[in-house]
């Protein structure tokens, strides 16, 4: 008998990891696309007509998940779905021997793991396929595709927005601040409680990008120095999916940082973006949530035309 063939080892990386990997172009694109795509879902031709695409999630979630099977499926793919306890992961099977089989077998990999950002990493490059972070603990990608999205449709030309973000410099904020840093002259203020601000070199790496494109990515410790001008103030849950706090005392520190109509009021203008789920009353009133300037909803529809954009792009073969 012949020798029995090795198999293949591991190739490139592909896919969605970080948004500070991406060209401002490309996030410019993908952006345009999402809006496209939000007018008119039907925009494409079916380019996953015929492909694979794993759903991999052992984290909760509605929107996000919801939207990337949808997705799938308007464009032309067959989803095949996993939970937290459907692999043999659960059983120790390693992130390296899961992806050597999955990777034969699917076309591409939306992935939510409880596990580190460089888990999605090694999916990729032993699977050999491409691999969609739909959520890490050190940044959701896809949600701020979404947000630059929602923040187009709302406002149009982007150049020179801004933004406010109040709360936990969680991984949405990640995404937030390098998705903006791409944005010719966007101002973005991260107003986060001491000790819960962006990992400072999530937060230097942003703000090297903004740099390039005039853009300023900046963080504060409380609210009263926030800018004057805003056009949008945007917060998170405070309690991050899949985390926990040490401190037992953290909400003391995060009550100032609570969204309700006197603080919207210091900015009569600006809209209201949350990225959901909301807890009414902790991070946001629900007068502010549910209110005329609130995009929240709209920004959860966006998930979908987002998430068919980030597909269309990471399938295509120079994606």
């Amino acid at each position: 008998m012949g020798d029995t063939p090795l198999p293949p080892g591991p190739g490139q990386e592909r896919g969605l990891f970080s948004l500070a990997e991406l060209p401002p172009p490309l996030i410019a694109g993908l952006t345009a696309r999402s809006v496209e795509l939000f007018h008119d879902a039907a925009a494409h031709d079916r380019p996953l007509d015929g492909r694979v695409a794993g759903v991999l999630f052992t984290r909760t979630s509605t929107r996000t998940r919801t939207a990337f099977t949808v997705g799938a499926i308007r464009l032309g793919a067959a989803p095949v779905t996993f939970g937290p306890g459907d692999l043999q992961l659960n059983t120790g099977e390693s992130v390296a021997d899961t992806a050597r089989v999955l990777g034969p077998m699917l076309d591409l990999l939306v992935a939510r793991t409880a596990g580190p950002l460089q888990e999605l990493r090694r999916l990729s490059r032993q699977g050999r396929l491409p691999v969609v972070n739909a959520m890490a603990a050190q940044e959701h990608p896809s949600q701020g595709v979404c947000d630059l999205a929602t923040l187009a449709l709302t406002f149009g030309d982007l150049t020179g927005i801004r933004v406010l973000y109040v709360g936990e410099g969680n991984n949405t904020a990640v995404a937030l601040a390098h998705a903006l840093a791409a944005v010719r002259g966007a101002h973005v203020t991260f107003a986060t409680p001491a000790g819960y601000g962006l990992p400072a070199q999530e937060l230097r790496t942003a703000e090297r990008r903004a740099g390039t494109v005039g853009a300023v990515v900046e963080q504060i410790h409380a609210l009263g120095p926030a800018p004057q001008d805003v056009d949008v103030v945007y917060t998170t849950r405070w309690q991050t999916t899949g985390t926990a706090k040490d401190d037992p005392d953290w909400r003391e520190r995060f009550r100032p940082f609570h969204v309700d109509e006197a603080l919207m009021d210091r900015w009569p203008r600006a809209s209201f973006m949350h990225d959901l789920p909301a807890h009414r009353g902790d991070e946001v009133a629900g007068r502010v949530l549910d209110g005329p300037r609130s995009l929240a909803w709209t920004q959860a529809a966006m998930k979908l035309s987002s998430a068919m954009a980030v597909l269309e792009w990471a399938a295509a073969p120079d994606g």
